[in-house]
């Protein structure tokens, strides 16, 4: 009889604190500041957890990852430029002078516009004298006249580093200079159509 009773009244007293345990428990954690508080620190502990290693708690070894860095030279290719270092022109593009004349002492470097094959290649007392006619496709060409030197060949591919003459005054000249045509179809156009204005 006594330990019925001590049951009956150990359940009854168990019954009352747990309804105020709950109405408590329900205050405390129903309280907005602490639901905010718990919510940032849940969010805290999920983004964390997600930067350990899936074995960082287990027996194998934990790979490293290695960066290698690879250096690249860039280098940077010249489509269209001047033949000359030194850039002065002395007389430019218009009906009865086809092209532009460079200013310049003999022995200068020419250098082709673009990229080509040299097509062909002139030497003559009179006109052009000393000339170079370098084919660049799709219709293009680039003559270089009154060269005192050739260091060239028909066929030979140059490209825009290559020195393929020197200045001079071969030809019809009254000076040293280069004189400069660009050929659309074999026809003279103005040679600012493809060179970037000085």
């Amino acid at each position: 009889m006594l330990s019925r009773f001590t049951n009956l009244t150990f359940i009854r007293l168990f019954s009352k604190f747990s309804r105020q345990g709950v109405f408590v428990g329900r205050k405390v954690f129903g309280h907005k500041n602490l639901k905010v508080l718990l919510g940032g620190n849940l969010a805290l502990m999920l983004i964390a957890a997600s930067f350990i290693p899936t074995n960082a708690f287990g027996e194998g070894p934990v790979e490293e990852n290695i960066i290698v860095e690879n250096k690249i030279n860039l280098t940077t290719k010249v489509v269209v430029q001047y033949p000359v270092k030194k850039i002065k022109i002395t007389q430019g593009y218009r009906t009865f002078h086809p092209g532009i004349d460079f200013d310049g002492s003999t022995g200068d470097e020419i250098h082709p516009i673009k990229d080509g094959v040299i097509e062909l290649i002139s030497t003559s007392k009179y006109a052009y004298g000393k000339a170079i006619l370098i084919s660049h496709g799709e219709g293009i060409s680039s003559l270089y006249a009154h060269l005192s030197k050739i260091n060239v060949s028909k066929g030979q591919k140059v490209d825009t580093n290559t020195i393929i003459g020197e200045m001079g005054s071969s030809g019809r000249s009254s000076g040293d200079h280069l004189h400069l045509e660009v050929r659309k179809n074999g026809i003279p156009v103005n040679p600012y159509t493809i060179l970037p204005k000085p």
